[in-house]
């Protein structure tokens, strides 16, 4: 099903930009991990956020979450793998699912972690981002799994009940991926292991990885007031346009970046 807004995140941006799209009358798409992977849910106390002082990471989001739900933000939990732009579309892909929209808001916060060695050399040959889509490929052979989530364990089980032989490594600091014309081994952490395949499972990808050619400051994703970035159709809010990360600024830019989307939507449909 299309929708006219695919927001990429479930924080405090993605959510405040949800409401503000629905507001204005657009379909929206909320594209998540599980709200407890989210690194708010683990703060003891948000004191900065106004008018709700005192408030546990967990509640506030959960506060947060109900209220786009009453809006009328449908939801869907997965990680976003790559966005492919095709006339006024953008096609965006969850598993090895697709979804499309006009405008696509991306909130997913911080891709904190940077490329193991071999990861970007084997990706598509020994290297994969997603087990459900390609595990299939590696059914009855011996596979790793790099996991940085709860849901990552999920994943690791679905390769095992097809047939795979799976080394699970829980969130490893130093991973380096080996081999020749495909990826053979992987050292993680110090320990060895033959493979047919690593997967690498982090709660997001880096924007550049989902977006080619999006344009990047300072390391993060840059905007303008609008919180349109350089590819049309796409906004970023939240802590991937950079600091202060802190939840005020993250709804602020939620709300600008949905309103934004909303109209770059109608402007779309009034050139029809």
């Amino acid at each position: 099903m299309a929708h006219d807004i695919i927001i990429i995140g479930g924080g405090p941006a993605g959510l405040s930009a949800a409401v503000n799209a629905r507001a204005r009358g657009r379909s929206v798409l909320v594209i998540s991990n599980p709200l407890e992977e989210n690194p708010l849910w683990r703060a003891e106390k948000v004191d900065n956020y106004l008018g709700l002082p005192g408030m546990s990471g967990a509640d506030l989001l959960k506060t947060l979450h109900a209220h786009a739900e009453r809006a009328g933000a449908e939801f869907r939990e997965g990680r976003v793998l790559n966005a492919v732009s095709m006339e006024t579309d953008w096609f965006v892909s969850v598993g090895s699912d697709m979804e499309n929209a006009k405008a696509v808001i991306l909130a997913g916060g911080v891709a904190r972690a940077k490329k193991f060695p071999g990861e970007a050399e084997f990706l598509g040959r020994g290297v994969s981002y997603c087990a459900t889509c390609d595990g299939m490929l590696y059914r009855n052979k011996p596979v790793v799994v790099a996991g940085y989530s709860d849901s990552a364990k999920k994943e690791a089980e679905f390769l095992a009940s097809i047939g795979c032989q799976v080394t699970y490594f829980d969130r490893p600091k130093k991973c380096e991926i080996i081999g020749g014309a495909k990826a053979e081994r992987v050292i993680c952490d110090g320990e060895t292991v033959e493979t047919a395949c690593v997967f690498l499972l982090r709660p997001a990808l880096a924007p550049t990885d989902v977006f080619p050619g999006i344009e990047i400051e300072n390391g993060y994703v840059k905007t303008d007031r609008s919180m349109a970035t350089n590819l049309p159709g796409v906004f970023a809010a939240g802590d991937c346009t950079g600091g202060p990360l802190q939840v005020s600024k993250a709804a602020g830019e939620g709300l600008v970046a949905g309103q934004s989307a909303a109209k770059y939507v109608a402007d779309l449909a009034r050139k029809k």
